[in-house]
């Protein structure tokens, strides 16, 4: 849940000059904090701050509470000065609320005491220029106090952005095994990672995996294998030569390191992971590796995102759309549509089948095409309508940089391979599309959510102070 430090803001001098203002100003405080209880914060209030003391007392209480979002309700005028002490004990990202009581006030009958009830935009622009002149990073979110005011749709995107930011940086985040050999996009500084998103990163062995698979008992595999059975449907063969019969072997093993993996997850309080390891002619690392498609997809749709090849920052990236409510399905571009003008996207390994099309399909394969290996893999599509990609990458000088792009999950006919794939049809034609997304310096993985969430990335990407290029 975000902790969300709230106060209000008015001018001392008001009070003895107009009655009841103030106690109007703090009922409409108070029903601005119920308002964002509803909306799923843990509420902070430092009341209605009057002046340069009470600013440092209400400092003293966001810094305690160690507040994930400070959000500045400008009741009426106020001062600068008592404003600026508030932000700077609190330590956190600044949003300043700009909402008025009403959408129009009654020119004709106006008074100078309803009009100060009604003044919230008057200090936004000096407090604007207050924080900018200080150092303090802050947004804006204009409107009313009125429901169904868009207002409260910015806000609420501010909450959920904020409760991701605070779930990732306290996240652990395993890696298993190695990046897939020669990869360079996707290799990773564990120190960049953490010192600019704050996730630990857990490096963990083949082994660690590898002795819980074979620890596992026969009723934990008895348990997935239940699972496995009441989560998916069962693929014949079909037309891909690689593919082959799901024998009773072959889902007992799945289900066996499905069982390792949740006790790896458990014993090492991981909230994601990414993986790969290669083996060497059949033994029990490449077995174990090769065995881990589908537990790491029910992981996925639990909450515990898990990217193949070693690829740590895209499951920074589906963790950060699953924590946003839009799933996040390991992905990379598979094909260009010029007819239908859509891009194919998908991936073999593991898939978010909590936001699939319909039922997911396990496929057993003789081998993975460039990977070591055998066993049963995941097949779906994810859910028609709004989608977003959301990638993580790397710049020149070390920053870490979002690319993200909304699109259409669309109807018709993918892959029947034991990959995940979708038709993902986004704001301009494929061709223009890829080479805007290449510009941008991405990684060939992205996480595919559902829906549209650029407004929401926009916002986490702004808590975190990284770059975020939107494309299309």
């Amino acid at each position: 849940m975000t902790r969300v430090g709230v106060f209000g803001i008015g001018l001392a001098a008001y009070w003895p000059q107009f009655e009841g203002l103030r106690e109007r100003l703090a009922g409409y405080q108070q029903g601005l904090e119920a308002r964002l209880g509803e909306l799923g914060a843990e509420v902070v209030s430092a009341g209605l701050v009057d002046t340069p003391e009470a600013a440092r007392q209400a400092g003293a209480i966001l810094a305690a509470a160690q507040v994930d979002l400070v959000l500045v309700y400008t009741a009426t005028y106020a001062t600068s000065s008592q404003v600026l002490p508030v932000v700077q004990a609190a330590k956190a990202p600044v949003v300043i609320l700009n909402l008025q009581p009403t959408r129009s006030v009654d020119y004709e009958a106006m008074t100078t005491g309803e009009w100060l009830a009604s003044c919230s935009a008057c200090c936004v622009p000096e407090l604007a220029g207050a924080f900018t002149r200080a150092g303090i990073r802050y947004r804006t979110v204009t409107g009313t106090l009125l429901e169904g005011d868009s207002a409260w749709d910015a806000i609420r995107d501010w909450i959920d952005a904020a409760a991701a930011v605070r779930s990732l940086r306290s996240a652990r985040l395993g890696f298993l095994g190695h990046n897939y050999p020669g990869m360079l996009d996707l290799y990773s500084d564990f120190t960049q990672v953490s010192g600019q998103i704050g996730a630990h990163v857990e490096v963990l062995e083949i082994d660690d995996l590898v002795a819980r698979v074979e620890a596992a008992g026969a009723e934990a595999v008895e348990r997935k294998t239940a699972e496995i059975r009441e989560q998916f449907d069962f693929a014949d063969p079909g037309v891909d030569p690689i593919a082959d019969e799901i024998t009773p072997e072959r889902l007992e093993w799945s289900a066996r390191v499905a069982a390792g993996l949740d006790r790896l997850v458990a014993d090492f309080a991981l909230d994601g992971l990414s993986y790969y390891y290669r083996g060497v002619d059949g033994n029990a690392a490449e077995r174990v590796g090769a065995g881990v498609i589908v537990g790491s997809s029910l992981l996925t749709a639990r909450g515990i995102p898990v990217a193949g090849e070693g690829d740590l920052k895209t499951s920074v990236a589906m963790f950060l759309l699953d924590r946003l409510g839009a799933g996040g399905s390991f992905t990379e571009f598979y094909a260009l549509d010029f007819d239908e003008e859509f891009v194919l996207m998908g991936h073999d390994g593991p898939g978010h089948v909590a936001i699939a099309d319909g039922r997911p399909v396990v496929r057993a394969l003789k081998l993975y095409h460039g990977k070591s290996g055998a066993g049963l893999s995941v097949e779906f599509k994810v859910r028609l309508g709004p989608v977003t990609i959301l990638g993580l990458t790397q710049t020149a000088d070390g920053r870490l940089k979002l690319v993200a792009a909304e699109g259409e999950s669309i109807a018709g006919p993918t892959f029947r391979i034991g990959n995940t794939n979708s038709r993902i049809r986004f704001a301009v034609p494929p061709a223009p599309f890829m080479d805007a997304w290449c510009e941008q310096g991405p990684t060939h993985h992205v996480a595919l959510g559902a829906g549209h969430q650029i407004g929401r990335i926009r916002k986490t990407a702004d808590l975190l102070g990284l770059e975020l290029a939107v494309v299309g």
